[in-house]
């Protein structure tokens, strides 16, 4: 999938799944739970155990039926990996200059963890699509809204402190998308395989989405 196509969908689902899966079977039912919840937007980190095999069994599994990326992104080597895997978009939580020109260079979106306002006008200067806001707890939504002053045409996705009782707050600062890890899906919950209960959480955080964009 092209990667402009590729952002239009992440625009349009507005939610990015941050999996940091125990182990290979329990992440992969875990996001088989969070599609049954109406979340097709899945990014599997690398510090998830088997982060490959994972990507390679969801990509086989459900092909164009998600976005599915790979995250926590640390060296340049790791981008080629998850080409090769059938990976639509790559995220990293930091900028190293080596993985930034790796990551624009692969044809994949790309998304990049930057925080002030000089690391994100760098980061997006040297060809990055996304820019990733992280931790987004620091600042919050009224940080996002701070930055659409000055950088009303680069994407921002904040992630880190989103869950359901500020969602919308995000949306109306001006994010293109969120990310949203243990709020969404709690590793205490993929532990004890509560399927149901993630589930319903993803079921709340879709209609929330669904509300505030209408």
């Amino acid at each position: 999938m092209e990667k402009e196509k590729v952002l239009n969908r992440i625009k349009d689902l507005g939610l990015l799944a941050v999996i940091r899966g125990p182990n290979e079977e329990l992440t992969i039912k875990a996001v088989d739970a969070l599609i049954a919840g109406g979340v097709f937007g899945i990014e599997i980190t690398f510090s998830t155990p088997n982060a490959y095999k994972v990507v390679e069994i969801l990509e086989k599994k459900y092909g164009r039926e998600i976005v599915l990326g790979m995250g926590t992104l640390t060296k340049a080597e790791q981008v080629e990996r998850a080409i090769d895997l059938g990976a639509q978009f790559v995220v990293s939580p930091m900028y190293e200059e080596n993985l930034c020109d790796a990551m624009v260079n692969s044809g994949l979106l790309s998304m990049m963890g930057s925080f002030t306002p000089t690391e994100i006008f760098r980061t997006f200067s040297r060809g990055v699509d996304v820019i990733k806001i992280f931790p987004g707890s620091l600042g919050g939504p009224d940080y996002i809204r701070d930055l659409r002053g000055p950088f009303p045409d680069i994407p921002i996705m904040p992630t880190g402190g989103v869950n359901k009782e500020n969602v919308k707050d995000w949306f109306k600062a001006g994010a293109l998308a969120v990310g949203a890890g243990s709020n969404l899906c709690p590793k205490e919950l993929v532990i004890q395989q509560k399927w149901i209960e993630i589930t319903e959480i993803a079921k709340d955080f879709s209609e929330i989405l669904k509300k505030v964009r209408g």
